[in-house]
């Protein structure tokens, strides 16, 4: 397999944090601290974060529209709801988009 067919460092991480985020939503429902349609969620952020990993477009479009999410939620957080770490989820969330819409990171996928 050539590099080129390597994901980026930073799409791996991102992909690692979709997954993260999916089993922290899992566990979660799992201990009744959130709704069982959280799991619809999950779901979706498995699948962007597996198909980040394998390079497909698809999980990119996927992980696109979940950080955007992510950050408008952490908006959400900080400025309607008063809670400070809204502001490190909506931070670390753009800049996870900036970088997904790099020429480098959509060079690589398929």
């Amino acid at each position: 397999m050539s590099d080129s067919r390597l994901p980026l460092p930073g799409m791996a991480a991102i992909a690692l944090w979709m997954l993260a985020l999916a089993v922290l939503g899992v566990a979660g429902v799992l201990t009744h601290r959130y709704p069982t349609p959280v799991l619809a969620l999950c779901t979706v952020f498995a699948a962007a974060g597996l198909g980040m990993i394998r390079l497909r477009r698809w999980g990119w479009a996927l992980t696109l529209g979940a950080v955007f999410c992510s950050m408008c939620f952490g908006c959400y957080l900080l400025f309607h709801l008063r809670q400070p770490p809204g502001a490190f989820m909506a931070v670390i969330n753009l800049v996870f988009f900036l970088y997904l819409v790099r020429s480098e990171v959509i060079g690589r996928l398929r």
